[in-house]
């Protein structure tokens, strides 16, 4: 009774096993999936003759209708999709002309802020920058070399004064000894005097 029921057993096993193997291929249908899957089915469900498969004509107009009505929904999509390309490039082209004035504007913008009216004339900043330090250069260089020749004609003043007072100093000693002299040859010439009158 145990061999019976081992083999009742095994052959139910294997039976339902064919059976689940054999019902992938069955299932399907012309009426719903995508068309490869509509395909295979129509293939599983059609008869062999020979080399070749024998299809029903009702199930060959069902799978047409049906790559038709695929291929007008990708049409009809293909449209939608051409037409929000159409609009995109519209917008694109839109924003780049947006861009395109906004680079204007920021150019102007910026020229603005690089330049300035100076003395009635617009001058860019970096040219008046330019023009400013050069003066200052200029000037700092006309200060420095007038400073140069200050200093020199004050050396050829303060050596001139020096000359003068030592010119002086020695007009004042020769005309203090001018006077000793002439102080001696007077009191020389009253003693002479005085010694003729003795």
């Amino acid at each position: 009774m145990n061999k019976n029921l081992l083999l009742t057993l095994f052959t139910f096993f294997c039976f339902s096993g064919y059976i689940l193997a054999q019902e992938p291929e069955s299932t399907g249908s012309l009426n719903s999936g995508t068309i490869s899957s509509q395909f295979d089915y129509l293939n599983s469900i059609s008869n062999n003759y020979q080399e070749y498969k024998v299809v029903k004509k009702a199930h060959l107009d069902k799978i047409r209708n049906n790559v038709t009505d695929s291929l007008n929904v990708f049409k009809d999509q293909l449209v939608t999709i051409k037409q929000d390309m159409v609009e995109r490039q519209n917008q694109i082209a839109d924003l780049e002309a947006q861009m395109s004035d906004i680079r204007e504007q920021l150019a102007e913008a910026e020229e603005a802020r690089d330049s300035f009216f100076f003395l009635g004339m617009p001058i860019h900043k970096s040219a008046y920058n330019t023009m400013m330090w050069t003066l200052v250069a200029i000037l700092a260089g006309a200060f420095l070399f007038f400073l140069y020749k200050f200093s020199q004609s004050f050396k050829v003043i303060s050596k001139a004064k020096k000359d003068l007072e030592e010119t002086r100093e020695e007009f004042d000693q020769h005309r203090k000894n001018t006077l000793d002299r002439e102080r001696k040859l007077k009191r020389e010439l009253i003693d002479a005097l005085n010694q003729k009158a003795v």
